[in-house]
């Protein structure tokens, strides 16, 4: 008589869907000073999607469904007729029209994803990946370690003047064919897998145009202060490149490998067809508009269109190949987007912030604190949400504690930038995930560990770094 294996999964899983459920299920309990009705119930989704991302006890996807399903259900125009009611205290009186969380499943950033996802599926059809693989790596020779540093650096570059979201969807072509040269059970996939969009979103940190909290950061010291260009890439830079060399090394030591080298050798064989020269140029084409948009003003959303329009248009990217694409990752960002945006429009946001008396904090550790408080809230909502946030409080606090402003916000737009625990946290992570080559658990670990130790460099380098480049 045989035995079936015992159902190790279930208990775990419906243990992490009970968490979910009283999770959901304590702010209705408890009655948090100062929190608004709407945030209470605001409160509870994001407990359980904490919950549910966290320990993968449905699909990421799923939970990003169920957390826009909740909102619409409970926090729009659509909740009133249901049994619960539509509760007070949203910040702009009222509650927004359903239609409000349902649009975040076409966001701009879904578009630019779904462009970076159509390079990646031309590259891999007509062998671009393998061709880049071999020459953009070749310098760095075959060992591993060597390897993902050459990765990472080159990733890093490109993140500096192009959007980090399009640099990893662009660098994944060519890391996932040497991600499928290693055993399954090699755990130097997720180091490869991971030191693309940790890379992408440390590059993003060098320059004011590197990401959008850098730019929030400049907007918000227009009437406080000045940071010209070159002082910003002065103070930055230095710790971009510290911390690209601190995430190589964490990488190194979490995910170690038995394999002593990786083969790179892949002799170039170009596709010459018309469908591959409209790939070639096509994809040329949205690069380099990505990375010169300072100079034409074509929003990279925008751009992002291009290579969707033109590859679907001439049946490069056929119907099957269409249909095959990772739309749950789209699903899994438009969860996270609409979380956000409900953490404003209930007043969650200024209600956390408002739970520490920024006037009492001493100026020396007023960096400090403001750029773990952007790390913390980016771990869950959007990094631009983050700033926008905490960039004028920052401003207002570091005046008022005679510190400088220039040094609160960059406090706010670096520290926003150094969120990687989640699938969640940032769109190059989401991308990483797509592979399958990471684990949740893998990548909150080692966010954790570059987390802290870029928030540990801000408060301890930060202030040396931005008098180096002239501001006091």
């Amino acid at each position: 008589m045989t035995r079936s294996s015992p159902p190790t999964k279930i208990p775990a899983k419906s243990g992490s869907l009970l968490a979910a459920l009283l999770a959901y299920l304590l702010p209705f309990l408890i009655e948090l000073p100062g929190l608004s009705e709407a945030g209470h119930r605001l409160f509870s989704v994001f407990l359980l999607a904490v919950v549910l991302w966290v320990t993968e006890a449905i699909p990421l996807f799923a939970t990003s469904a169920l957390v826009i399903l909740l909102l619409v259900s409970t926090l729009s125009q659509a909740a009133a007729p249901l049994l619960w009611g539509l509760p007070d205290g949203f910040s702009s009186g009222k509650a927004p029209d359903f239609t409000f969380y349902l649009n975040c499943l076409a966001d701009k950033v879904l578009i630019l994803f779904l462009g970076g996802f159509f390079l990646a599926a031309g590259a891999a059809k007509f062998g671009l990946d393998r061709n880049l693989a071999s020459l953009m790596l070749k310098p760095f020779g075959t060992k591993p370690s060597r390897v993902l540093l050459g990765l990472m650096l080159i990733t890093g570059i490109l993140s500096m003047w192009m959007s980090n979201t399009a640099t990893c969807a662009t660098m994944m072509a060519v890391v996932i064919p040497l991600i499928q040269r290693l055993d399954p059970t090699d755990r130097f996939r997720s180091a490869l897998a991971l030191g693309i969009p940790f890379a992408a979103n440390l590059g993003g940190m060098a320059t004011p145009v590197g990401s959008p909290p850098n730019a929030i950061a400049l907007a918000a010291l227009k009437q406080s202060g000045q940071c010209s260009f070159p002082q910003w890439m002065m103070f930055a830079l230095p710790i971009t490149l510290i911390l690209l060399a601190t995430t190589w090394l964490v990488l190194l030591t979490l995910f170690r490998t038995r394999t002593k080298n990786i083969d790179i050798s892949i002799k170039p064989k170009w596709n010459q067809s018309t469908p591959a020269w409209i790939y070639y140029l096509t994809a040329s084409a949205t690069i380099l508009l990505w990375m010169t948009e300072t100079l034409h003003g074509i929003n990279s959303f925008i751009v992002g269109l291009i290579p969707i329009t033109v590859l679907l248009a001439t049946q490069v990217v056929n119907t099957r190949e269409f249909r095959s694409m990772e739309w749950d990752v789209l699903w899994l960002v438009a969860g996270g987007i609409a979380l956000g945006q409900a953490v404003a429009v209930t007043g969650f946001d200024r209600w956390i912030v408002g739970l520490i008396n920024w006037n009492s904090v001493p100026g020396y550790a007023l960096g400090g604190l403001l750029a773990t408080t952007a790390l913390l809230l980016s771990t869950f909502i959007s990094n631009s949400a983050a700033a926008n946030l905490l960039a004028p409080i920052a401003v207002a606090v570091a005046i008022n504690a005679g510190s400088s402003p220039v040094a609160a916000i960059a406090s706010v737009a670096l520290g926003s930038s150094l969120a990687m625990c989640l699938p969640i946290s940032t769109p190059p992570n989401a991308i990483a995930y797509a592979t399958g080559a990471v684990k949740t658990r893998d990548m909150a670990i080692a966010g954790l560990a570059v987390a802290g130790a870029g928030a540990i460099l801000l408060i301890l380098l930060l202030s040396t770094f931005m008098r180096w480049s002239g501001i006091h």
